[in-house]
């Protein structure tokens, strides 16, 4: 990955140079305020002061700017409404082409604008990342918090681009009506889906998504993935389909991520009646449920090196393991022992192959077509969450073959490993390995951060013609040793590395990240237990309303997506969401008698549901708010928030097993009293980092 400011200075459009936001200066103004804390005992008020005046200083120099070139737009808008007013009056076809191209002309100007834009707010954001990085203190939060109100701010014309957005709807209601004047209707408002749209509009307004955080089904489903998008706006939209691509293989990455949800959840409605039948307490189900989640811990890691030099092997080794540890699930009840049913379990956990399923699309798949396919790693997931427990109410049935039993206990086992062993012919026959020379990023990024280094000591980052004299000394200084560490956008090497650039607000979204996956494991591996304690549910019934949980999935990601993400800001959404997860569990105590089923159910159904919103906003938030560092590598943001959520299955599935120490009946608070403990720290801490995650 090319280092973060000659990045920028590349993309950066060469003749508005003056006008960019200095980042390079403010880096090391950053730096050296550093050192001054460590050489004195000055409580940092005055570093605040001088940075915040710094920071107005240049956001007002962008600003300006901005609103110049909008008047300009403007006024080649004004005076194109009157040649179009003409044209309309006089029908005069001839002048239709010329009209609209002189429309484009100006879309194409708009565009420039954007990415100018853009380019400026993620450096805006990154140096107030740095900011609280280096100092420990949250003054992102307090910038935020005491400008974006603010009446007179200017840093709500980098967040909220109202005036954009009238250039935007000009240039496409007047490019709508010229193109479909002839026809009955002449506004986009009327019928805004019947005209053809122009090209310029489509990329006009995909820059606006990016700049307003505007989103679709498609994106907001992609982002569940965390799988980081290129940090810069691209001038094209025109991206070559490399030889890393192969759809194939693309889809052997969607169905092994199926497979191992439908293989994680298919055994969750009978896992305790298979515990029973092996002479361990119900309540042992915690512990084979989460031993695969245990196994997932390493396997993420190692499985994330392993494919930094081939896709194909660590797929080959992680389908056999999870056919061997399918295999010795099932014939552990022939064989009468609970460690082999554990052991097959942790088998399985040890075949988590999702880490290369995501590396995959992150590393193969070509920028035009990662948006879809990380949309499809998520359905995926949740196609493969609902089908689990799906499968599971139909394996009604006991028999033998060779003294081997087929029950619904065994039955999930021999069917997973039927589906694995179909699953390795098929890899092995059809999975392309993309080409080494390509695919070996650690070894590309090193020698591009070699280059870069060389070229980012001879000017700044991004250059400042006409800067005062105080900051023109700062951005003409070259710190080698400081751009080699603090300012490098090479991948960590290492865990300890990665929890080092983590920030108060993406430990936050990680501490949250956390939570919802605790409550929900507690809500699903229980279910089976207290169902069948409180309400006499068989094993078919557990089943049907896992699966019935699961597909809630998709259509609530549709209703967010599509609708509750543009209408209202991911981090309101966010607390919202953590708020109704709170409420979800507080209703699940049993605090009267007799506990009902329709108080279970509905406490049930907000809890999973409320928090399939929170982790899609979550992850959204998380891609933003994490270091640029851990977009690629072994150690990249999706290893750390799958380790983050696979601890907390652990966790969680371990207080099953814990609480069955007190017995069954008070099984249920024991285990939600967590949950709604940590609920309530996330949403204290969201709280503190609120204004820090825009």
């Amino acid at each position: 990955m090319v280092e973060f400011g000659k990045k920028l200075k590349e993309t950066q459009i060469q003749e508005w140079q003056r006008y960019y936001i200095n980042y390079k200066m403010m880096k090391k103004k950053v730096n050296r305020y550093a050192q001054q804390l460590e050489d004195s005992d000055d409580n940092g008020k005055q570093i605040l002061k001088d940075f915040s005046r710094i920071l107005d200083q240049q956001i007002e120099k962008f600003v300006l700017f901005l609103l110049e070139q909008e008047g300009q737009l403007a006024s080649r808008l004004s005076a194109l409404g009157i040649q179009k007013d003409d044209f309309l009056q006089r029908s005069d076809y001839l002048e239709l082409s010329a009209l609209l191209e002189a429309y484009r002309a100006v879309g194409r100007d708009l565009l420039r604008l954007l990415f100018f834009v853009e380019m400026n707010a993620i450096g805006l954001r990154k140096i107030l990342k740095k900011f609280d990085k280096r100092f420990g203190y949250s003054f992102t939060n307090h910038y935020v918090k005491t400008r974006a109100s603010h009446p007179y701010s200017q840093l709500r014309q980098v967040l909220k681009h109202v005036g954009i957005s009238a250039v935007v709807g000009t240039i496409s209601r007047n490019l709508t009506d010229l193109q479909g004047h002839h026809e009955s209707y002449t506004s986009i408002y009327d019928q805004p889906t019947v005209l053809p749209v122009d090209p310029i509009i489509v990329s006009i307004k995909a820059a606006v998504d990016r700049l307003t955080n505007s989103t679709d089904y498609l994106h907001y489903l992609g982002k569940h993935a965390l799988i980081m998008p290129e940090e810069l706006p691209s001038p094209s939209e025109d991206h070559v389909i490399d030889d890393r691509y192969h759809f194939m293989s693309l889809l052997l990455n969607l169905a092994n991520t199926f497979l191992y949800m439908v293989n994680t959840y298919i055994v969750v409605p009978t896992a305790d009646n298979y515990s029973v039948s092996l002479g361990a307490a119900a309540t042992v189900c915690g512990a084979v449920i989460g031993s695969m989640a245990v196994a997932q811990v390493f396997s993420s890691v190692y499985f994330s090196a392993w494919s930094n030099k081939s896709y194909i092997r660590p797929l080959v080794f992680s389908t056999i393991v999870l056919l061997i540890g399918n295999t010795l699930y099932a014939l552990a009840y022939d064989l009468n022992s609970i460690y082999l049913l554990l052991i097959g379990r942790l088998f399985c956990g040890l075949g988590s192959a999702r880490a290369i399923n995501r590396r995959y699309i992150s590393d193969c798949v070509p920028l035009k077509l990662r948006m879809k396919a990380s949309a499809g790693f998520v359905s995926a997931s949740a196609l493969g969450m609902a089908c689990g427990p799906a499968l599971a109410c139909l394996f009604q049935t006991n028999f033998k073959i060779f003294n081997i039993t087929f029950n619904e206990d065994t039955l999930p086992g021999w069917v997973m490993a039927l589906a694995w062993l179909v699953y390795l012919f098929w890899l092995w026959i059809c999975f392309r390995e993309p080409p080494k020379d390509v695919g070996d990023f650690e070894e590309q990024t090193t020698q591009i951060e070699s280059v870069g280094l060389e070229i980012d000591c001879t000017q700044p980052l991004i250059s400042s013609s006409q800067e005062t004299q105080e900051n023109e000394d700062d951005g003409q200084e070259c710190d080698v040793s400081e751009t080699a560490s603090a300012g490098s956008d090479k991948p960590v090497t290492s865990i300890v590395s990665a929890y080092k650039l983590l920030t108060p607000s993406v430990k936050v979204q990680l501490l949250i990240y956390f939570m919802l996956k605790y409550a929900m494991e507690i809500l699903l591996a229980e279910s089976s237990i207290i169902t069948s304690h409180y309400f006499i549910w068989s094993s078919r019934n557990v089943a049907v309303f896992l699966a019935c949980l699961g597909l809630t999935v998709l259509p609530v990601n549709i209703f967010v997506g599509s609708y509750l993400s543009n209408l209202f800001e991911e981090r309101q959404v966010l607390l919202a969401s953590e708020v109704l997860v709170c409420l979800g569990i507080l209703f699940s105590f049993n605090v009267m008698n007799p506990y009902s089923t329709p108080q279970y159910i509905c406490s049930a159904l907000v809890t999973f549901v409320s928090a399939e919103v929170l982790e899609g906003v979550n992850l959204s938030l998380l891609s933003r708010v994490m270091s640029s560092r851990l977009s690629k590598g072994t150690y990249n943001g999706g290893l750390l928030s799958t380790e983050a959520g696979t601890l907390a299955r652990v966790i969680a599935d371990g207080t099953i097993t814990l609480a069955g120490y007190w017995g069954i009946s008070r099984l249920l608070n024991v285990t939600l009293l967590p949950s709604l403990v940590i609920c309530v720290c996330s949403i204290i801490a969201t709280c503190f980092t609120y204004n820090s995650l825009y």
